[in-house]
């Protein structure tokens, strides 16, 4: 059989797409605080666009607040403006160099908005999926025909290519359900 076929770079492949699927729910926000609400958020510093993370670090001391402590003063304003304009909603409080950030509560419109979005995050992340199993199946079919494998190895691993792309849409819909009831649980 050729080595043109590796289904273990399918389903890595498959599994990048969960990942960034993970990384995508992990940052919408629910009706608690955590730390990974603001990993989206970039800050114009020092001539480029810096993940938050690499000025700042942020804690979570209670439930329904984050802090983010500054390490440069004269960035404050900067991060400031970077939070406000990312979207999620949070209005910063500004103590010198530390930005607190009361998390609101979620409204039922809001929280119906957040479903939206994790179920647009999880068709992006199944249309991936998807584009992968294509792939593979393409070059099965290209093996096939060239004669580099038999029409039952052909077969055979695109039942493998398959049974990987039934597991990670299973476990997108699994990842969407429960940010779901995270959402939408009062």
């Amino acid at each position: 059989m050729a080595s043109a076929f590796d289904i273990d770079e399918i389903k890595r492949r498959m599994a990048g797409a969960v990942s960034v699927l993970k990384t995508e729910l992990s940052g919408l926000r629910t009706g608690r605080a955590s730390a990974n609400l603001l990993e989206p958020v970039t800050v114009e510093a020092y001539g480029s666009h810096m993940p938050l993370n690499q000025v700042a670090s942020v804690t979570v001391p209670e439930s329904r607040m984050l802090n983010v402590q500054v390490w440069d003063k004269t960035m404050v304003g900067a991060v400031d403006r970077s939070i406000r304009e990312a979207n999620l909603g949070l209005n910063p409080i500004i103590e010198g160099q530390l930005l607190r950030i009361p998390i609101p509560e979620l409204n039922a419109e809001r929280r119906q908005e957040l479903v939206k979005v994790g179920h647009k995050y999880a068709e992006q992340a199944r249309i991936a999926v998807r584009h992968v199993r294509r792939d593979g199946i393409d070059l099965l079919k290209k093996l096939q025909k060239d004669s580099d494998i038999t029409e039952d190895d052909e077969r055979r691993e695109s039942d493998s290519v398959q049974k990987a792309t039934d597991q990670a849409i299973a476990e997108i819909d699994q990842l969407l359900a429960a940010k779901e009831k995270e959402i939408t649980q009062v």
